[in-house]
């Protein structure tokens, strides 16, 4: 993994075309580049950082090795600076107590999941964020829930904040400072590759990503002011904190709080978007465990698919099937079945109980011991 300078060398224009030449000003580009040679050690880099109160550290998602990326530099300033506290996008605020709970080491990581209903309002593999709540836990580093809550965006994204009931109204952000220019430009960008969309909705998608903002800049804000001698590195996904206009300007606002900003590689990169760009290859997590089939949910979880070749078929699932267990544990949603099965590897064996319906609407629960299967 290399560490880089995001500083930016203004370069000149070697004109060597005769056409190009009879170019007016406005003709020629601005151009930028990056020395990709200006390597910055991890240990210098870390030192750079400590001297911030808030660190941003943007993810994509998806990408396993933005998330080691996150923890390495937790470690180091961990090192460095103990009364340290991270900030996620990834768990909703209402959920604060079921975190302390986990990090406290007062619940199991099942329970954890369970009661902060991670897998419904997040979704993403929980092994990519895994280490870095185990780390925190080890060393009992206040984690805050920073997100609003999922109900609260959804409803702004279909009818816009002046949609809002009175109750939905009381829950948002204190205050919502308009997106500037180049942030609603990027929106648009973003709002326009999902296609077509009634008219009004790009308003209602702006004002939805600037509760999202808000929300998590007063949370840490409040976090913050609280508590003077913390620290604090925020996790986020790259929308949020690219060119500051997202949660770091709305927090500094509240905070007056020195801060850093740092981004993972992804497929572009522009100047003025971060202090810092981590260089790392693209990693996958190890391949889970997977019964190989898709479910429709509607008070039940039902069977809609199974693929030919995935070890539920095998085994004897058929389409229809409702799931009732899986080794033990209740299934009633489709977070049941992520729950029982995330930490589970290829070659491992589960119990899976099925509700079956038989002739004349009889109906008959049924057993399989299941050996999983990688995916794809």
């Amino acid at each position: 993994m290399s560490f880089r300078y995001s500083g930016y060398l203004l370069v000149g224009m070697l004109i060597c075309d005769p056409w190009l030449v009879r170019a007016t000003a406005q003709d020629r580009v601005s151009l930028d580049a990056i020395d990709l040679d200006a390597t910055l050690p991890l240990d210098k880099l870390a030192a750079q950082l400590v001297s911030k109160r808030v660190v941003f550290v943007a993810e994509i998602h998806s990408r396993y090795d933005h998330h080691l990326n996150q923890l390495e530099i937790i470690r180091r300033l961990f090192q460095l600076y103990p009364e340290l506290a991270i900030g996620v996008e990834y768990f909703q605020q209402p959920f604060q107590p079921q975190v302390d709970e986990y990090i406290a080491g007062r619940a199991t990581e099942k329970e954890f999941l369970r009661a902060a209903e991670y897998y419904q309002g997040w979704g993403w593999d929980y092994r990519l964020y895994a280490p870095i709540l185990r780390f925190a836990r080890e060393h009992r580093i206040p984690v805050r829930a920073l997100n609003v809550p999922n109900a609260l965006a959804s409803a702004v994204g279909k009818v816009g904040i002046a949609g809002l009931s009175g109750q939905q109204r009381a829950s948002l952000p204190k205050e919502i400072r308009p997106a500037d220019e180049a942030y609603r430009r990027r929106l648009r960008e973003a709002f326009e590759a999902h296609g077509a969309a009634k008219a009004g909705a790009f308003e209602h998608f702006v004002e939805a990503q600037l509760v999202w903002d808000e929300g998590m800049a007063e949370s840490a804000a409040a976090y913050l002011n609280a508590n003077p001698s913390r620290r604090m590195v925020i996790l986020a996904g790259s929308g949020h904190i690219a060119f500051r206009d997202g949660i770091p300007e709305r927090l500094e606002r509240r905070t007056k709080a020195t801060y850093a900003i740092v981004l993972n590689s992804g497929d572009e990169v522009e100047a003025h978007m971060a202090d810092y760009l981590l260089l790392s290859n693209k990693q996958e997590l190890p391949a889970a465990g997977v019964l190989g089939i898709s479910l429709d949910e509607d008070g039940e979880c039902r069977i809609r698919s199974l693929s030919p070749t995935g070890s539920g078929a095998k085994a004897g699932l058929k389409r229809g099937d409702v799931l009732v267990e899986i080794d033990g544990q209740t299934i009633k949603g489709i977070a049941d079945m992520h729950l029982a099965l995330w930490d589970k590897k290829p070659g491992d064996r589960v119990r899976v109980s099925v509700r079956r319906k038989r002739r004349f609407r009889a109906v008959a629960v049924r057993s399989f011991e299941i050996e999983l299967a990688g995916a794809g």
